[in-house]
């Protein structure tokens, strides 16, 4: 690679990491075009020889928060009894705590809208899909006589119901909920959801 190239990525990567600090100090509204250009030494205008546009910068972003979101929901997969209905909890419990942990980047892989008219990248949309997996397989095990498409349908449900409680329970409101009482009541839904369905 030569040194221009060289010097290209490493700005590119200092972009996403500018990115990824500024949005989880203050969320995507705190992401401004020249002060990453002034946090990585380069002019304004250099930003967009870097990234297409904010929308793929913000995904950049998303892309990281998602592989350490992975990472933790692969964690709480193993780190206990192998029956799908506990990997179910572990999995939603372990969401919501990455969630409360990393707060602003969490809302922003939802918050963030692409500029009217453009769609979102196959390469997105394929790594926030994948992440269904960890909801899918105990579901398949729970399940066997659902088809992939059901399963599917049910896998999404599921995680809407663990990210609505996510999301309301975490918001700086009067519905906020402790953390702690958060965990516990998304376990109990979870266990319930799953009584239910089996």
């Amino acid at each position: 690679m030569s040194k221009t190239l060289e010097r290209r990525a490493k700005l590119r990567e200092d972009l996403i990491l500018a990115a990824e600090r500024s949005i989880s100090a203050g969320g995507l509204a705190a992401l401004k075009t020249r002060e990453l250009a002034r946090e990585i030494g380069c002019a304004n205008g250099a930003v967009y020889n870097l990234v297409e546009d904010m929308d793929e910068l913000v995904l950049l972003v998303g892309s990281r928060t998602l592989r350490r979101l992975d990472a933790a929901l692969d964690e709480a997969e193993s780190a206990g009894p192998p029956s799908p209905t506990e990997k179910l909890v572990r999995i939603a419990v372990a969401y919501c705590d990455f969630a409360a942990e990393n707060l602003e980047l969490w809302r922003a892989l939802f918050e963030h809208r692409m500029t009217p008219g453009k769609p979102i990248p196959e390469w997105a949309v394929s790594e926030q899909m994948d992440l269904f997996r960890h909801i899918f397989q105990p579901l398949a095990a729970l399940l066997p006589s659902r088809s992939a498409a059901e399963l599917g349908v049910t896998a999404r449900s599921l995680f809407s119901a663990v990210h609505g409680m996510v999301l309301l329970g975490l918001e700086q409101k009067l519905i906020a909920v402790p953390v702690e009482a958060l965990r516990a009541e998304i376990a109990v839904i979870v266990r319930a959801m799953v009584k239910g369905l089996s």
